[in-house]
Protein backbone atom coordinates (compact mmCIF):
# COMPACT_ATOMS: atom_id res chain seq x y z
CA UNK A 1 0.00 0.00 0.00
CA UNK A 2 1.52 3.40 -0.49
CA UNK A 3 1.83 6.47 1.63
CA UNK A 4 -0.16 8.63 -1.20
CA UNK A 5 -3.24 6.21 -1.41
CA UNK A 6 -3.12 7.11 1.84
CA UNK A 7 -3.11 10.83 1.68
CA UNK A 8 -4.81 11.19 -1.19
CA UNK A 9 -8.28 9.99 0.25
CA UNK A 10 -7.89 11.81 3.18
CA UNK A 11 -9.34 14.71 1.32
CA UNK A 12 -12.80 13.31 2.18
CA UNK A 13 -14.66 15.43 3.99
CA UNK A 14 -14.50 15.37 8.03
CA UNK A 15 -16.83 12.81 9.97
CA UNK A 16 -19.16 14.13 12.04
CA UNK A 17 -19.82 13.88 15.82
CA UNK A 18 -21.20 10.79 16.35
CA UNK A 19 -20.75 9.53 12.90
CA UNK A 20 -18.88 6.36 13.75
CA UNK A 21 -21.31 5.37 16.76
CA UNK A 22 -19.04 3.51 19.56
CA UNK A 23 -15.97 3.79 16.75
CA UNK A 24 -13.43 5.22 18.77
CA UNK A 25 -9.93 5.72 16.49
CA UNK A 26 -8.66 3.15 14.09
CA UNK A 27 -5.98 1.39 15.47
CA UNK A 28 -3.28 -0.68 13.33
CA UNK A 29 -3.43 -4.72 13.65
CA UNK A 30 0.94 -4.74 14.06
CA UNK A 31 2.26 -1.56 16.15
CA UNK A 32 -0.88 -0.83 17.81
CA UNK A 33 -0.48 3.07 16.87
CA UNK A 34 -3.89 4.23 17.09
CA UNK A 35 -5.43 7.47 14.82
CA UNK A 36 -8.01 9.72 14.38
CA UNK A 37 -11.47 7.93 12.09
CA UNK A 38 -11.44 8.61 8.90
CA UNK A 39 -10.57 7.44 5.22
CA UNK A 40 -7.34 5.70 6.25
CA UNK A 41 -6.39 1.92 6.06
CA UNK A 42 -2.74 2.08 6.50
CA UNK A 43 -0.77 2.71 9.86
CA UNK A 44 1.45 6.09 8.88
CA UNK A 45 4.24 3.91 11.70
CA UNK A 46 4.49 0.64 10.10
CA UNK A 47 2.28 0.46 7.18
CA UNK A 48 0.23 -2.49 8.98
CA UNK A 49 -3.68 -2.45 8.26
CA UNK A 50 -5.95 -0.34 10.48
CA UNK A 51 -9.41 -1.95 12.03
CA UNK A 52 -11.94 -0.48 14.51
CA UNK A 53 -11.09 0.10 17.72
CA UNK A 54 -14.31 0.91 19.94
CA UNK A 55 -15.45 2.14 23.46
CA UNK A 56 -18.66 0.58 23.88
CA UNK A 57 -21.35 1.68 26.27
CA UNK A 58 -23.72 -1.08 27.87
CA UNK A 59 -25.53 -2.46 25.30
CA UNK A 60 -28.20 -5.31 26.62
CA UNK A 61 -29.87 -8.46 24.87
CA UNK A 62 -33.24 -6.26 25.25
CA UNK A 63 -31.63 -3.31 23.40
CA UNK A 64 -30.35 -6.03 20.29
CA UNK A 65 -33.97 -7.84 20.40
CA UNK A 66 -35.51 -4.59 20.02
CA UNK A 67 -33.82 -3.88 16.78
CA UNK A 68 -34.96 -4.35 13.23
CA UNK A 69 -34.53 -7.40 11.67
CA UNK A 70 -31.42 -6.51 9.80
CA UNK A 71 -27.36 -5.62 10.72
CA UNK A 72 -29.03 -2.58 12.16
CA UNK A 73 -29.83 -3.95 15.67
CA UNK A 74 -26.21 -4.37 16.14
CA UNK A 75 -25.62 -0.64 15.19
CA UNK A 76 -24.40 0.10 18.49
CA UNK A 77 -21.84 -2.39 18.12
CA UNK A 78 -20.46 -1.39 14.10
CA UNK A 79 -18.95 2.04 13.04
CA UNK A 80 -22.09 3.22 12.08
CA UNK A 81 -24.35 6.14 13.19
CA UNK A 82 -27.16 6.04 15.23
CA UNK A 83 -30.08 6.38 12.17
CA UNK A 84 -28.25 4.26 9.83
CA UNK A 85 -31.43 2.08 9.65
CA UNK A 86 -33.61 5.42 8.26
CA UNK A 87 -30.44 6.22 5.97
CA UNK A 88 -31.24 4.35 2.16
CA UNK A 89 -29.62 1.19 2.03
CA UNK A 90 -30.44 -2.72 1.40
CA UNK A 91 -30.78 -3.55 5.18
CA UNK A 92 -28.90 -6.58 5.05
CA UNK A 93 -29.14 -9.35 7.34
CA UNK A 94 -30.46 -11.52 9.74
CA UNK A 95 -30.48 -14.33 7.54
CA UNK A 96 -32.20 -17.96 8.68
CA UNK A 97 -29.86 -20.71 10.85
CA UNK A 98 -30.83 -23.72 9.93
CA UNK A 99 -30.78 -26.80 12.17
CA UNK A 100 -29.35 -29.22 9.71
CA UNK A 101 -30.64 -32.57 11.00
CA UNK A 102 -30.32 -34.82 7.81
CA UNK A 103 -26.83 -33.30 6.78
CA UNK A 104 -25.56 -34.03 10.57
CA UNK A 105 -26.90 -37.81 10.43
CA UNK A 106 -25.22 -38.15 6.72
CA UNK A 107 -22.29 -36.79 8.02
CA UNK A 108 -22.15 -38.41 11.80
CA UNK A 109 -22.21 -35.03 13.77
CA UNK A 110 -25.04 -34.75 16.81
CA UNK A 111 -25.86 -30.96 16.33
CA UNK A 112 -25.33 -29.13 12.83
CA UNK A 113 -26.62 -25.69 12.09
CA UNK A 114 -26.35 -23.91 8.17
CA UNK A 115 -26.01 -19.78 8.50
CA UNK A 116 -27.35 -19.29 5.26
CA UNK A 117 -26.77 -15.98 3.95
CA UNK A 118 -28.02 -16.98 0.29
CA UNK A 119 -31.45 -14.54 1.76
CA UNK A 120 -29.82 -11.65 1.49
CA UNK A 121 -31.15 -9.06 -1.15
CA UNK A 122 -27.79 -9.72 -3.53
CA UNK A 123 -27.83 -13.94 -1.95
CA UNK A 124 -24.55 -13.60 -0.03
CA UNK A 125 -22.73 -12.07 2.60
CA UNK A 126 -21.26 -9.35 0.84
CA UNK A 127 -24.48 -6.90 1.15
CA UNK A 128 -23.72 -7.04 5.22
CA UNK A 129 -20.19 -5.50 4.65
CA UNK A 130 -20.61 -2.85 2.17
CA UNK A 131 -23.85 -1.78 4.01
CA UNK A 132 -21.40 -0.88 6.85
CA UNK A 133 -18.74 0.45 3.99
CA UNK A 134 -21.26 2.76 2.52
CA UNK A 135 -22.80 4.27 5.89
CA UNK A 136 -18.72 5.20 5.88
CA UNK A 137 -18.54 6.56 2.65
CA UNK A 138 -21.78 8.69 3.00
CA UNK A 139 -20.27 10.19 6.37
CA UNK A 140 -16.70 11.03 4.44
CA UNK A 141 -18.25 12.40 1.56
CA UNK A 142 -17.21 10.46 -0.96
CA UNK A 143 -18.92 10.56 -3.97
CA UNK A 144 -18.63 7.22 -5.49
CA UNK A 145 -19.32 3.58 -4.06
CA UNK A 146 -16.43 1.09 -6.00
CA UNK A 147 -15.19 -2.17 -5.11
CA UNK A 148 -12.65 -5.23 -6.67
CA UNK A 149 -14.32 -7.70 -6.80
CA UNK A 150 -14.53 -11.65 -7.24
CA UNK A 151 -18.31 -11.54 -7.68
CA UNK A 152 -20.32 -11.23 -5.03
CA UNK A 153 -19.10 -7.89 -3.57
CA UNK A 154 -19.68 -6.97 -7.12
CA UNK A 155 -23.50 -7.75 -7.00
CA UNK A 156 -23.73 -5.77 -3.64
CA UNK A 157 -21.83 -2.28 -4.48
CA UNK A 158 -24.08 -2.33 -7.52
CA UNK A 159 -26.96 -2.57 -6.00
CA UNK A 160 -26.32 -0.85 -2.67
CA UNK A 161 -25.30 2.16 -4.64
CA UNK A 162 -28.29 1.92 -7.02
CA UNK A 163 -30.51 1.98 -3.63
CA UNK A 164 -28.73 5.21 -2.30
CA UNK A 165 -28.63 6.95 -5.40
CA UNK A 166 -24.96 7.51 -5.97
CA UNK A 167 -22.45 6.25 -8.73
CA UNK A 168 -21.26 2.63 -8.44
CA UNK A 169 -18.02 1.49 -10.46
CA UNK A 170 -16.86 -2.16 -9.65
CA UNK A 171 -14.10 -3.95 -11.49
CA UNK A 172 -13.88 -7.63 -11.99
CA UNK A 173 -11.86 -10.16 -13.27
CA UNK A 174 -12.70 -11.20 -16.80
CA UNK A 175 -13.50 -14.70 -16.40
CA UNK A 176 -15.78 -14.05 -14.02
CA UNK A 177 -19.47 -16.40 -14.04
CA UNK A 178 -21.50 -15.20 -16.74
CA UNK A 179 -24.18 -15.33 -13.65
CA UNK A 180 -22.32 -12.30 -11.42
CA UNK A 181 -21.64 -10.68 -14.53
CA UNK A 182 -25.61 -9.81 -15.32
CA UNK A 183 -26.03 -9.64 -11.26
CA UNK A 184 -23.99 -6.86 -11.53
CA UNK A 185 -24.54 -5.01 -14.98
CA UNK A 186 -28.59 -4.62 -14.60
CA UNK A 187 -28.41 -2.31 -11.55
CA UNK A 188 -26.80 0.49 -14.09
CA UNK A 189 -23.29 1.72 -12.99
CA UNK A 190 -19.62 0.78 -14.03
CA UNK A 191 -18.65 -2.83 -14.56
CA UNK A 192 -15.21 -3.05 -15.85
CA UNK A 193 -13.87 -6.22 -16.86
CA UNK A 194 -10.21 -6.27 -16.63
CA UNK A 195 -8.04 -9.13 -18.09
CA UNK A 196 -6.30 -11.35 -15.27
CA UNK A 197 -7.20 -12.26 -11.85
CA UNK A 198 -8.52 -11.18 -8.66
CA UNK A 199 -5.14 -10.10 -7.29
CA UNK A 200 -4.82 -7.98 -10.58
CA UNK A 201 -7.61 -6.28 -10.26
CA UNK A 202 -7.12 -5.10 -6.67
CA UNK A 203 -3.77 -4.08 -7.70
CA UNK A 204 -5.62 -1.93 -9.97
CA UNK A 205 -8.31 -0.79 -7.72
CA UNK A 206 -5.85 0.23 -4.82
CA UNK A 207 -3.95 2.27 -8.08
CA UNK A 208 -7.07 4.52 -8.49
CA UNK A 209 -8.37 4.85 -5.10
CA UNK A 210 -4.95 6.71 -5.19
CA UNK A 211 -5.98 9.30 -7.75
CA UNK A 212 -9.14 9.62 -7.35
CA UNK A 213 -9.95 11.39 -3.78
CA UNK A 214 -13.98 11.26 -4.20
CA UNK A 215 -13.97 7.54 -4.80
CA UNK A 216 -14.83 4.89 -1.84
CA UNK A 217 -13.07 1.38 -2.43
CA UNK A 218 -15.20 -0.41 0.01
CA UNK A 219 -12.83 -2.97 0.38
CA UNK A 220 -9.69 -0.48 -0.23
CA UNK A 221 -9.78 3.03 1.12
CA UNK A 222 -12.69 2.27 3.43
CA UNK A 223 -11.60 -1.12 4.60
CA UNK A 224 -11.59 -0.76 8.30
CA UNK A 225 -15.41 0.24 8.19
CA UNK A 226 -16.03 -2.56 5.37
CA UNK A 227 -14.92 -5.52 7.18
CA UNK A 228 -16.64 -4.46 10.43
CA UNK A 229 -19.72 -5.92 8.66
CA UNK A 230 -18.68 -9.26 8.97
CA UNK A 231 -19.00 -8.93 12.69
CA UNK A 232 -22.68 -9.54 12.28
CA UNK A 233 -22.60 -12.93 11.09
CA UNK A 234 -21.43 -13.97 14.53
CA UNK A 235 -23.49 -11.55 16.48
CA UNK A 236 -26.49 -13.14 14.23
CA UNK A 237 -25.45 -16.86 14.95
CA UNK A 238 -25.01 -16.44 18.78
CA UNK A 239 -28.33 -14.69 19.29
CA UNK A 240 -30.19 -17.29 17.25
CA UNK A 241 -28.87 -19.98 19.10
CA UNK A 242 -30.00 -18.68 22.54
CA UNK A 243 -27.17 -16.03 23.11
CA UNK A 244 -24.63 -18.61 23.23
CA UNK A 245 -21.36 -19.43 21.43
CA UNK A 246 -21.03 -22.10 18.78
CA UNK A 247 -18.43 -25.26 19.73
CA UNK A 248 -17.23 -25.04 16.51
CA UNK A 249 -17.51 -23.43 13.16
CA UNK A 250 -16.17 -23.59 9.42
CA UNK A 251 -16.04 -20.51 7.63
CA UNK A 252 -14.88 -20.31 3.60
CA UNK A 253 -11.49 -18.09 3.45
CA UNK A 254 -10.89 -15.56 0.51
CA UNK A 255 -9.48 -12.45 1.88
CA UNK A 256 -9.58 -14.06 5.68
CA UNK A 257 -11.57 -11.28 6.78
CA UNK A 258 -15.04 -12.67 7.45
CA UNK A 259 -13.05 -15.28 9.46
CA UNK A 260 -11.47 -12.81 11.74
CA UNK A 261 -14.35 -10.46 11.85
CA UNK A 262 -16.43 -13.56 13.30
CA UNK A 263 -14.05 -14.35 15.91
CA UNK A 264 -13.86 -10.46 16.78
CA UNK A 265 -17.83 -10.60 17.24
CA UNK A 266 -17.32 -13.46 20.04
CA UNK A 267 -14.65 -11.84 21.71
CA UNK A 268 -17.14 -9.24 21.83
CA UNK A 269 -20.05 -10.32 22.89
CA UNK A 270 -18.33 -12.26 25.83
CA UNK A 271 -16.40 -9.29 26.97
CA UNK A 272 -20.22 -7.30 27.05
CA UNK A 273 -21.37 -9.81 28.74
CA UNK A 274 -24.12 -10.73 26.35
CA UNK A 275 -22.85 -14.36 26.00
CA UNK A 276 -20.94 -16.74 28.18
CA UNK A 277 -17.21 -16.53 27.46
CA UNK A 278 -17.05 -20.38 26.82
CA UNK A 279 -14.54 -21.63 24.48
CA UNK A 280 -14.86 -22.75 20.57
CA UNK A 281 -12.94 -23.55 17.82
CA UNK A 282 -12.78 -21.60 14.35
CA UNK A 283 -12.11 -24.23 10.95
CA UNK A 284 -11.40 -22.27 7.91
CA UNK A 285 -12.40 -23.75 4.44
CA UNK A 286 -10.66 -23.39 1.02
CA UNK A 287 -9.85 -24.81 -2.45
CA UNK A 288 -7.08 -26.80 -3.25
CA UNK A 289 -6.85 -24.18 -6.48
CA UNK A 290 -5.96 -21.87 -4.59
CA UNK A 291 -5.43 -22.40 -0.73
CA UNK A 292 -2.16 -20.03 -0.21
CA UNK A 293 -3.67 -20.26 3.67
CA UNK A 294 -4.23 -24.20 4.37
CA UNK A 295 -1.02 -24.90 2.87
CA UNK A 296 0.79 -22.17 5.19
CA UNK A 297 -1.47 -23.92 7.91
CA UNK A 298 0.07 -27.56 7.19
CA UNK A 299 3.53 -26.04 6.80
CA UNK A 300 3.14 -24.84 10.00
CA UNK A 301 4.42 -21.00 8.30
CA UNK A 302 3.11 -17.65 9.71
CA UNK A 303 3.45 -16.30 6.21
CA UNK A 304 1.29 -16.89 3.90
CA UNK A 305 2.95 -17.34 0.59
CA UNK A 306 0.79 -15.80 -2.92
CA UNK A 307 -0.61 -18.04 -5.30
CA UNK A 308 -2.10 -18.14 -9.04
CA UNK A 309 -5.99 -19.06 -8.48
CA UNK A 310 -6.94 -22.22 -10.09
CA UNK A 311 -10.22 -23.59 -9.27
CA UNK A 312 -14.48 -23.29 -9.91
CA UNK A 313 -14.47 -21.22 -6.55
CA UNK A 314 -13.80 -17.94 -7.59
CA UNK A 315 -15.41 -16.14 -5.12
CA UNK A 316 -12.50 -18.03 -3.11
CA UNK A 317 -10.22 -16.91 -5.80
CA UNK A 318 -7.84 -14.34 -4.19
CA UNK A 319 -4.48 -15.75 -4.53
CA UNK A 320 -2.55 -13.32 -1.67
CA UNK A 321 -4.94 -12.96 1.29
CA UNK A 322 -4.79 -9.52 3.14
CA UNK A 323 -5.97 -10.93 6.09
CA UNK A 324 -4.42 -14.73 5.73
CA UNK A 325 -1.35 -14.26 8.50
CA UNK A 326 -4.50 -13.16 11.10
CA UNK A 327 -6.69 -16.52 9.74
CA UNK A 328 -3.86 -18.62 11.06
CA UNK A 329 -3.45 -16.48 14.37
CA UNK A 330 -7.58 -17.37 14.84
CA UNK A 331 -7.62 -20.86 14.09
CA UNK A 332 -4.41 -21.81 15.95
CA UNK A 333 -5.24 -19.84 19.03
CA UNK A 334 -8.60 -21.66 19.05
CA UNK A 335 -7.98 -24.89 18.27
CA UNK A 336 -8.97 -24.77 15.18
CA UNK A 337 -7.60 -25.79 11.44
CA UNK A 338 -7.73 -24.87 7.83
CA UNK A 339 -7.65 -27.46 5.19
CA UNK A 340 -8.80 -26.91 1.49
CA UNK A 341 -10.47 -29.61 -0.99
CA UNK A 342 -10.74 -30.72 -4.65
CA UNK A 343 -12.98 -29.24 -7.25
CA UNK A 344 -14.95 -32.26 -7.54
CA UNK A 345 -15.51 -32.65 -3.08
CA UNK A 346 -16.89 -28.76 -3.57
CA UNK A 347 -19.10 -30.31 -6.66
CA UNK A 348 -19.94 -33.09 -3.85
CA UNK A 349 -20.34 -30.83 -1.07
CA UNK A 350 -23.21 -28.58 -3.25
CA UNK A 351 -24.92 -31.48 -3.94
CA UNK A 352 -25.32 -33.09 -0.49
CA UNK A 353 -26.24 -29.62 1.03
CA UNK A 354 -29.20 -29.53 -1.66
CA UNK A 355 -30.15 -33.30 -1.64
CA UNK A 356 -30.14 -33.39 2.61
CA UNK A 357 -31.01 -29.75 3.42
CA UNK A 358 -32.60 -28.20 0.44
CA UNK A 359 -30.30 -25.03 0.67
CA UNK A 360 -28.72 -24.48 -2.72
CA UNK A 361 -25.12 -23.04 -2.43
CA UNK A 362 -22.55 -21.19 -4.33
CA UNK A 363 -18.97 -23.00 -4.99
CA UNK A 364 -18.08 -21.11 -2.00
CA UNK A 365 -20.90 -23.73 0.05
CA UNK A 366 -19.82 -27.05 -1.79
CA UNK A 367 -16.08 -26.07 -0.28
CA UNK A 368 -17.33 -25.07 3.46
CA UNK A 369 -19.94 -28.20 3.62
CA UNK A 370 -16.91 -30.39 1.65
CA UNK A 371 -13.94 -29.05 4.32
CA UNK A 372 -16.64 -29.84 7.65
CA UNK A 373 -16.97 -33.44 5.75
CA UNK A 374 -13.37 -34.31 5.26
CA UNK A 375 -12.23 -32.68 9.12
CA UNK A 376 -14.90 -34.90 10.44
CA UNK A 377 -13.25 -37.87 8.57
CA UNK A 378 -9.97 -36.71 9.97
CA UNK A 379 -11.38 -37.04 13.57
CA UNK A 380 -9.98 -32.78 13.50
CA UNK A 381 -13.70 -31.57 14.15
CA UNK A 382 -15.48 -32.77 17.42
CA UNK A 383 -18.88 -35.07 15.94
CA UNK A 384 -20.21 -34.07 19.57
CA UNK A 385 -19.81 -30.58 19.68
CA UNK A 386 -22.46 -28.29 18.51
CA UNK A 387 -21.10 -26.87 14.90
CA UNK A 388 -22.11 -24.12 13.03
CA UNK A 389 -20.98 -24.23 8.57
CA UNK A 390 -21.67 -20.53 7.15
CA UNK A 391 -23.27 -20.95 3.42
CA UNK A 392 -22.13 -17.27 1.94
CA UNK A 393 -23.69 -16.84 -1.71
CA UNK A 394 -26.59 -18.17 -4.12
CA UNK A 395 -26.39 -21.62 -6.14
CA UNK A 396 -27.99 -20.10 -8.66
CA UNK A 397 -24.56 -17.41 -9.21
CA UNK A 398 -22.66 -20.51 -9.70
CA UNK A 399 -24.51 -23.14 -11.86
CA UNK A 400 -21.34 -24.01 -14.52
CA UNK A 401 -20.26 -26.15 -11.55
CA UNK A 402 -22.80 -28.25 -11.64
CA UNK A 403 -23.38 -28.39 -15.16
CA UNK A 404 -23.47 -32.14 -16.60
CA UNK A 405 -23.58 -33.21 -12.88
CA UNK A 406 -27.16 -32.97 -12.33
CA UNK A 407 -30.40 -32.97 -14.91
CA UNK A 408 -33.69 -34.63 -15.29
CA UNK A 409 -34.62 -38.50 -13.88
CA UNK A 410 -35.69 -39.47 -17.58
CA UNK A 411 -36.89 -37.85 -20.52
CA UNK A 412 -40.12 -39.37 -21.83
CA UNK A 413 -42.86 -39.08 -24.07
CA UNK A 414 -46.10 -37.52 -22.58
CA UNK A 415 -48.54 -40.70 -21.85
CA UNK A 416 -48.76 -42.38 -18.59
CA UNK A 417 -47.54 -46.24 -19.64
CA UNK A 418 -44.23 -43.94 -20.26
CA UNK A 419 -44.07 -42.68 -16.57
CA UNK A 420 -44.72 -46.17 -15.76
CA UNK A 421 -41.78 -47.88 -17.99
CA UNK A 422 -39.74 -45.04 -17.06
CA UNK A 423 -39.97 -46.74 -13.02
CA UNK A 424 -40.17 -43.64 -11.23
CA UNK A 425 -43.25 -44.97 -9.23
Amino acid sequence: MSTQATENVSAATPPRDGAFGPARSLVCRECGTERELGPFYACYECFGPLEIGYDFGTVTREQIESGPRSIWRYRDLLPVPADVASIPNTDPGFTRLVKADNLARELGIRSLWVKDDSGNPTHSFKDRVVAVALAAARELGFKVLACPSTGNLANAVAAAAARAGIRGVVLIPDDLEQAKILASAVYGGSLVAVRGNYDDVNKLASEIAGEESDWAFVNVNVRPYYAEGSKTLGYEVAEQLGWKLPEQVVIPVASGSQLTKVDKSFGELARLGLVDDTPYKIFGAQATGCSPVSAAFKDGHDVVRPVKPDTIAKSLAIGNPADGPYVLDVTRRTGGAVEDVSEDEIRDGIALLARTEGIFAETAGGVTVATLKKLLEAGQLDPDAETVVFNTGDGLKTLDAISGRVGPTATIDATYDAFVDAGIT
